[in-house]
């Protein structure tokens, strides 16, 4: 091969590629999932944190967690709060993906154990619960898409599937010790 046949299809810029339009309705699905999802997660973070939106607040929520059964109540929802809020932003932001998603794994895995015994659907069952684990999962492996800040900072622009499973599993582990340590009153 010639050195002008090898340039020419340089010069006329990038094969297209077949399937993105796929890939655009694949980002924009993702990022309005993100957004919802985000926003909703956000919200519930201030609540427990600062008694926004109608929340009850550290406090409040604190006694909740006490009721449910783990120690440290005021402890345990500022932790929750925490990754509501943090977790929340980074979907709707696309920031830290899948590390955002996987926290708030966490803190569905805790909610459907406390709610566990009121059987699956609402208004006492898991049913919204396990909605949103099953979305948080899912984004933890999906990634956050093209449109996201994590598309264009450098080392978090390729989301391997890898890093999600090992998240989820970290996730696991984590709420599982939670549980561990509400259900022996460790730490009581």
């Amino acid at each position: 091969m010639s050195l002008s046949e090898t340039l020419v299809p340089l010069a006329e810029g990038p094969p297209a590629e077949p399937d993105a339009p796929k890939r655009r309705a694949h980002d924009a699905g993702l990022l309005v999932l993100r957004l919802a999802v985000g926003a909703l997660f956000a919200v519930h973070g201030a609540q427990k944190l600062v008694g926004w939106f109608g929340g009850a607040g550290l406090d409040g929520t604190g006694h909740f967690f006490e009721k449910a059964g783990y120690p440290a109540g005021r402890t345990m929802a500022a932790v929750a709060g925490a990754c509501e809020l943090a977790g929340g932003v980074g979907l709707i932001l696309g920031l830290f993906m899948p590390f955002a998603a996987a926290a708030l794994v966490g803190v569905m895995i805790n909610a459907v154990a406390v709610k566990w015994s009121g059987g699956f659907f609402a208004p006492s069952g898991i049913e919204f619960e396990a909605t949103l684990l099953a979305v948080t999962t899912a984004l933890t492996l999906a990634g956050p898409g093209r449109i996201a800040t994590d598309h264009v900072l450098p080392g978090l622009r390729n989301h391997r599937l890898a890093r999600g499973i090992w998240l989820l599993v970290l996730a696991v582990l984590v709420a599982g010790a939670l549980l561990v340590i509400r259900s022996q009153g460790i730490l009581q």
